[in-house]
């Protein structure tokens, strides 16, 4: 605290530690959706199958939700920059060795090991800025810049990944991961300090195990009944995962030093803001997904042309961070929230009224007034975990969020890819011409419908495209009522959990307060920084 009262404002330092820890951020993100244009290309390289694409495509996201939760409460323990450096470290070497793999087992394990690496980056960063940042003001911004550097990496991704693809090989989209990680490792321990919890107990390994066994299976069960339909052997792996989740609870609930203080949950801020999130990113994934389908097999478009197409709902949602920041400084963070989920909804409403004549701007325009309506959760709903959770415990409720994030997806991938599939089923119906084989793929999946047009005469293809495409229509128009019906009710939920949390106090008038001294010993928590 400054002389006057104040929290400390963030000096140069801070600032530019602030742009080290949004690169990986960005970085992370974007190696998620890289990979999708480039993957066609290193499977002819390397001869993968179709089982291993999967693999090659699922194994980094699995191994990032798998371990958030293990490494927030790592840098807690031991530090959270070391945590960090070591991570970022280990995802430059990794990327460089994936970028030269030589068959589909190798680069498997490594994308697996990338998955584990990238675990380190998102809790670690937040918990740093939330620590750097104290002042109210300069904690939204900071917050803010972080949150659009994730939307950066997602929007940019495929684009990014296109663009490499027309000059260089495969491997050339892992090797952008190096550069930015020799940054982080020269500079990330000059102008980033140091926080841990001097009174971490030790690292519970059962622990760790349990919450693999919780997560990895449940996600891996969820993404198996989209892509193949309910059968048995997915839903039981989903249930088994669901079982170590509730012996992870309820170990957590005895030790002294748990992996995640469940008891952060009985904070109703954290509670309705982690479900917030969850299920927002649960919708975005999931008619995601969809409208890239749309764009692709439907329309016909490009990879490429279809990620510039979304790069435009992409860049708003980034230009509503920045709107974010300042108005949450003059209206409460529920109120705001609540209005973006009845935007979002509207959005959710033009495209349940689209149809293959009204055009491919209908869609955008719909997917934009989404992703505005949704652009204040990347920021809020950070401010209101980690602000709302205890000091000691910022490392946890930032995996905490960023874990809800990636659970998000993956379940609303399968959620709302399984209802859109019944959805496909219900309104497909198979014109005469279409016979055999291609009747069979036609019935499966838009995907294979393409697919099976390829192989067939002209006038049959046409009919085949015709049917596939209105009932794929139909099914994105199903998914996205029902998707409306949740954003009214995730509004209902930012107002009853959320409205009671007040605007941030306004920042002082008059010259600004001396920044917070820089001298405090390598491992000392701002507290005691202050005491000293």
């Amino acid at each position: 605290m400054t002389g006057n009262g104040a929290p400390p404002l963030a000096g140069r330092r801070e600032w530019w530690g602030l742009a080290v820890l949004a690169l990986p951020t960005m970085l992370t993100m974007m190696d998620i959706n890289v990979l999708f244009l480039a993957l066609p290309h290193l499977s002819a390289d390397l001869g993968a199958s179709s089982t291993e694409q999967l693999w090659i495509t699922d194994i980094y996201g699995f191994l990032i939700a798998g371990f958030l939760v293990t490494m927030g409460t790592l840098g807690d323990r031991i530090g959270r920059r070391k945590v960090l450096v070591t991570g970022a470290t280990a995802f430059g070497i990794l990327s460089a060795v994936a970028a030269f793999s030589t068959n589909p087992e190798m680069l498997i394990v490594i994308r697996a090991l990338l998955g584990i690496a990238g675990a380190t980056i998102m809790p670690s960063t937040l918990a740093l800025i939330m620590g750097m940042f104290q002042h109210p003001k300069q904690m939204g911004a900071a917050i803010g810049v972080w949150a659009t550097s994730m939307m950066a990496g997602i929007a940019l991704g495929p684009v990014v990944g296109g663009l490499l693809l027309a000059s260089f090989w495969w491997g050339s989209v892992f090797l952008l991961a190096v550069p930015i990680m020799v940054l982080v490792l020269v500079f990330g321990p000059i102008l980033l300090p140091e926080f841990k919890n001097p009174q971490a107990g030790k690292l519970d390994l059962l622990s760790v195990l349990l919450s693999l066994l919780a997560i990895l299976p449940f996600i891996w069960g969820l993404k198996e009944v989209v892509r193949s339909g309910w059968s048995v052997a997915p839903v039981l792996v989903a249930v088994a995962g669901l079982i170590f989740g509730v012996v992870f609870v309820t170990r957590q609930r005895k030790l002294a030093n748990p992996l995640l203080d469940v008891r952060l949950f009985a904070i109703k801020a954290v509670s309705g803001g982690l479900i917030l999130g969850l299920l927002f990113a649960a919708i975005q994934g999931g008619t995601g997904l969809l409208v890239t389908q749309h764009l692709q097999e439907v329309e016909g478009f490009s990879a490429l042309k279809s990620a510039l197409l979304l790069l435009i709902p992409a860049v708003l949602m980034v230009i509503g961070i920045q709107v974010t920041n300042p108005l949450s400084l003059k209206v409460k963070p529920g109120i705001i929230m609540m209005v973006g989920m009845l935007v979002a909804a509207v959005g959710m409403v033009v495209l349940s009224l689209y149809d293959t004549t009204s055009g491919v701007a209908v869609l955008i325009v719909g997917s934009s007034i989404i992703f505005i309506g949704g652009s204040p959760i990347g920021v809020l709903v950070n401010k209101v975990v980690m602000g709302s959770a205890p000091p000691e415990k910022m490392g946890s409720a930032a995996s905490l969020q960023s874990t809800g994030g990636e659970l998000g997806v993956a379940l609303g991938i399968a959620a709302l890819g399984s209802i859109a599939t019944a959805a496909y089923h219900s309104h497909l119906t198979v014109p005469a011409s279409v016979t055999g084989p291609a009747a069979d793929a036609t019935r499966e999946s838009i995907t294979s419908a393409v697919q099976a047009a390829g192989s067939q005469p002209p006038n049959v293809a046409q009919d085949l495209l015709s049917a596939a495409g209105n009932a794929f229509t139909s099914a994105l128009n199903t998914t996205a009522g029902i998707c409306a019906v949740v954003f009214v009710a995730l509004a209902a939920l930012a107002f009853a959990t959320l409205r009671h949390i007040p605007v941030p106090p306004a920042p002082p008038t008059g010259p600004p307060p001396e920044a917070a001294p820089e001298g405090a010993a390598e491992g000392e928590t701002s507290a005691e920084a202050a005491q000293a």
